[in-house]
């Protein structure tokens, strides 16, 4: 493990995390689980995101008080799996800005296929949150971080529930100064690109569409 690569251990993480992985979760649990995962992650990596003291009136005198500027956090999910990640995430910082990149996975090459991207304007003061269940091949990641890159952000983290070492290899192959948080790590890719033992297709699981 280096320091690039948080692998968040928190039991409920953990247990919500095995529960998403039955193949018989349904659809309805299997949503609800990401959105609580959602939320206890970004507690996780918000740890030490920068703060600034403000002065602040309690019912007995003034004081000095830190507090996060949300507005300078922007939450970017990788359409459309990323977007179950979103809404847990929104829930502990609700006045971040939010991007979304669109990709679909070649199925001969497996490379990654931009289809949209909006982010906030003046991203250049702002702390990027990229969202993405599965780091999988990391072409997808790669393909997301290239572009958010571009519009130079203050900084850059990548947020997913499940990574495969090939994954992470091929991500800080390609962006070895961003770190990566995720719940679990697992054993390898198939030979058709996903995670095993992993969890499925989680765009599919979210939305029912298989």
């Amino acid at each position: 493990m280096t320091d690039l690569v948080h692998h968040l251990t928190h039991p409920l993480i953990q247990h919500k995390l095995t529960l998403m992985r039955r193949k018989d979760t349904s659809t309805n649990s299997f949503r609800r689980l990401l959105h609580e995962i959602g939320i206890l992650m970004a507690y996780e990596v918000l740890r030490d995101m920068p703060v600034q003291m403000i002065t602040v009136e309690t019912p007995l005198e003034a004081m000095q008080a830190p507090t996060i500027d949300g507005k300078k956090i922007v939450l970017v999910a990788i359409m459309r799996a990323g977007q179950g990640f979103l809404d847990g995430m929104l829930e502990v910082v609700p006045s971040a800005r939010v991007g979304h990149v669109g990709l679909f996975r070649d199925p001969e090459t497996l490379n990654a296929v931009e289809y949209y991207f909006k982010v906030p304007h003046d991203m250049g003061e702002r702390d990027v949150i990229v969202l993405d269940p599965m780091l999988a091949t990391g072409n997808s990641a790669v393909a997301s971080v290239d572009r958010i890159r571009a519009t130079k952000p203050r900084s850059i983290r990548f947020v997913c529930l499940l990574a495969a070492p090939e994954g992470l290899a091929n991500f800080h192959q390609h962006h070895p100064d961003v770190p990566v948080y995720t719940a679990a790590i697992d054993r390898q890719l198939n030979e058709h690109g996903y995670i095993v033992p992993g969890l499925g297709d989680a765009g599919d699981r979210i939305f029912g569409t298989k």
